[in-house]
């Protein structure tokens, strides 16, 4: 790893380039990157949006705007001065992701996000009616509402004539290409995250498509990453004469890119992402026989798989942290820089629900502890520990199947907005985090896909990092106790215990 200048001039960039695209939950971006995975000067393009949501749960966005927003960043990228000089056309987004398609190849839904929580009777009843732990070991993800089969299923039962106009189901990022190349495909790595992918043949899973009501004829076809899509509609080089002849490599779930960015990209590294929402993963190159109930495990191409645990709210609960409390902009850095306050409320910050470890999908953020002494800051301090501690639980069951202590790498939006929050993870993890410095990392990691496949040769730029967060020592007794005093509200107010 490095700490080097990561941009080249456009004259000293080595190609084949990648034009890399990424839809994330605040905006979609773009840039063009060389065959070393450095960012070229003079690109970068970026468009703002947000999710749509509501106090039932509902968690989207419209398809048909972030369609467009992606022609307007390749319009900007695709310049002619890069004419014969773009190899491939690479994009994630975020995952989990759902689009009803009709007759016309046109949306007739709006996209359903991974935080749209509006199924949660369909969870329950898809756990009373099928076997939850041997479709968690076959397709990697337990039944919860960020997943596909009881968002097919809610939607059929509350809207049956929307549900019938839909004569497709996929993802954003393949109604994206459908719409912009006339042709898609899933990704292996986009299929997994629907939930839907028994992940030891790479196919879709029969029994779980069945019991979603749809059937496998309406998905799309499954595409390894090393696969692209050349046939593609005239129509892209008339739009864009600097990508004609390049390769479009299918859509990957931003997990995947946003370890392969951070430098992730085997067993002795594992990647905290902390965004909107959060991660901890290590890629994998093996097939994991038993998995812990905690975890997911994703196939994301023919030999490699992703293993970890996502948090629903990382950036979400500061947000909410900062509008509820009125905090400044910068009151947040200095209230996680400062030591550990015992008067902090214990939170358990499933603001949109809980993924990992305990998938309760309906679990909701509970504050203790809250007196009419309590201020603002300590609030704040409690929801910060929170997340940490959300994180922590995930690393937990991670380290029982690696058996090992990796490299823990930090990156996105909360941990350069609030860069000492990972030195209370840091703490709460009792290990050393590294903060990747990195921009765009997800980014990075999505134009480093392809470049396997169009320039396998070329020696990759390392990620840049800054200074390792050690634990501090006279914190470890202070963490160990909040960590069980969280472990004991999670089993009295979700009603189970961590899986």
């Amino acid at each position: 790893m490095s700490n080097s200048k990561v941009g080249v001039e456009l004259d000293q960039a080595v190609e084949p380039f990648v034009l890399a695209l990424d839809v994330g939950s605040t905006a979609s971006r773009g840039d063009v990157y060389d065959a070393t995975g450095r960012p070229v000067e003079g690109g970068r393009h970026k468009v703002e949006h947000q999710f749509h949501t509501a106090g039932d749960g509902t968690s989207t966005i419209d398809a048909d705007a972030v369609v467009d927003e992606l022609g307007q960043i390749i319009d900007a990228l695709a310049v002619h001065r890069l004419r014969g000089r773009i190899g491939g056309v690479a994009m994630d987004t975020f995952a989990s992701s759902l689009v009803g398609v009709d007759a016309q190849g046109r949306a007739c839904t709006p996209c359903f996000t991974y935080a749209d929580s509006r199924c949660g009777a369909q969870v329950v009843a898809l756990r009373e009616e099928l076997g939850e732990a041997a479709i968690h070991q076959r397709t990697g993800t337990r039944l919860h509402s960020s997943y596909l089969a009881p968002r097919l299923r809610w939607l059929r039962e509350t809207d049956p004539s929307t549900f019938a106009r839909a004569k497709r189901w996929m993802s954003l990022g393949e109604y994206v290409y459908l719409r912009l190349l006339g042709v898609t495909a899933a990704g292996t790595a986009v299929a997994a995250w629907t939930g839907l992918l028994d992940r030891r043949t790479g196919g879709w899973d029969a029994e779980l498509v069945s019991a979603a009501g749809v059937e496998v004829g309406q998905l799309s076809e499954i595409r390894d990453p090393s696969d692209p899509i050349r046939e593609v509609s005239a129509a892209v080089a008339s739009r864009w004469p600097a990508l004609e002849g390049a390769a479009w490599f299918p859509v990957v779930a931003d997990g995947l890119s946003s370890n392969l960015g951070v430098g992730a990209q085997d067993e002795s590294a594992m990647a905290a992402a902390a965004a909107t929402s959060g991660a901890m993963r290590v890629l994998v190159h093996s097939l994991p026989e038993q998995l812990p109930s905690g975890l997911w495990c994703y196939r994301v191409d023919s030999t490699r798989s992703l293993l970890g645990g996502a948090v629903n709210d990382v950036g979400r609960a500061l947000s909410w942290v900062e509008s509820t409390l009125g905090l400044a902009a910068d009151t947040l850095e200095r209230i996680a820089a400062a030591a550990p306050d015992p008067g902090a409320p214990m939170v358990l910050p499933y603001f949109s629900g809980e993924r990992a470890t305990g998938w309760a999908a309906n679990a909701r953020a509970t504050l203790t502890g809250v007196s009419a002494a309590t201020t603002g800051p300590q609030i704040a301090r409690g929801v910060l520990e929170g997340v940490a501690i959300s994180y922590a639980r995930i690393a937990d069951q991670l380290l029982s199947v690696s058996g090992r202590r990796p490299t823990i790498l930090a990156s996105g939006r909360v941990a350069q907005e609030v860069p000492s929050f990972l030195q209370i993870l840091a703490d709460v993890l009792d290990a050393p985090v590294v903060p990747v410095t990195t921009k765009r990392a997800t980014l990075h990691g999505t134009a480093l896909l392809p470049l396997e496949v169009l320039a396998p040769d070329v020696e990759r730029a390392p990620a840049t990092t800054g200074t390792t967060l050690e634990p501090v020592s006279a914190r470890a007794e202070y963490y160990r106790d909040r960590r069980a005093e969280y472990q004991q509200l999670y089993e009295a107010v979700v009603g189970h215990p961590q899986g």
